[in-house]
């Protein structure tokens, strides 16, 4: 179990997951770390790395920590970020500050990312907002990312699911995939088939909701 897929899995599971009680920075995370009642989003990450196996650079609670570790280790990337690195934020804008972080779920093309953060919330504070939490980030807030070694991936089609038309795409994704066919930027191979995976279903309609596909 040290594969990208084995990574985000684990990390989804934990959606949703709070602080107990609320504003007292204390999870399970911290309990495990060591550093119960701190502030917890990168603590959140080594916990999500220990239970698939896969070694980060270093071991601990700081995004500036890691990000250092990461540039000694020569695992630190500032651009083409992919699924499963761990994105450190500055929320200013202005790339100097170690904000927050999370884990990279899915790339969206000429935006950002989206990532599985720990100590976020919906819609309130971004970096100490006491939940797990799927967010969407603009590149610009991006420092850069640790990039993770891990296993070959393995390639079982069995294990993502792929719809071959349009009719067969789950109605919370086909509006956003009807639009990508209508613009001609997603064709099949013949007919009505398009023959498309979930993860681009999923990745589709995220842009769709930032107004990529308008």
């Amino acid at each position: 179990m040290r594969t990208i897929k084995d990574l985000l899995t684990i990390a989804r599971k934990e959606l949703g997951s709070t602080e107990s009680p609320a504003g007292s920075n204390r999870t399970k995370y911290g309990k495990w770390f060591g550093l119960d009642g701190q502030p917890w989003c990168m603590m959140f990450i080594m916990w999500c790395f220990e239970q698939a196996g896969v070694k980060l650079p270093r071991r601990t609670g700081s995004c500036g920590d890691l990000m250092r570790a990461a540039q000694a280790a020569g695992c630190w990337v500032v651009r083409d970020f992919q699924p499963g690195d761990v994105v450190i934020y500055d929320f200013s804008g202005k790339q100097k500050t170690t904000q927050h972080c999370g884990i990279v779920e899915v790339i969206l093309p000429d935006y950002g990312v989206q990532a599985i953060e720990g100590n976020t919330s919906e819609r309130g504070s971004q970096d100490n907002g006491g939940m797990v939490c799927r967010k969407t980030r603009a590149g610009k807030y991006i420092i850069g990312a640790v990039r993770p070694q891990f296993d070959e991936e393995r390639k079982e089609e069995d294990d993502m699911d792929y719809y071959k038309t349009l009719n067969d795409v789950p109605g919370h994704y086909r509006t956003a995939v009807q639009k990508a066919v209508s613009k001609g930027a997603l064709k099949g191979t013949g007919g009505n088939e398009i023959n498309v995976s979930e993860d681009l279903c999923r990745t589709l309609t995220i842009l769709d909701r930032l107004g990529k596909l308008d």
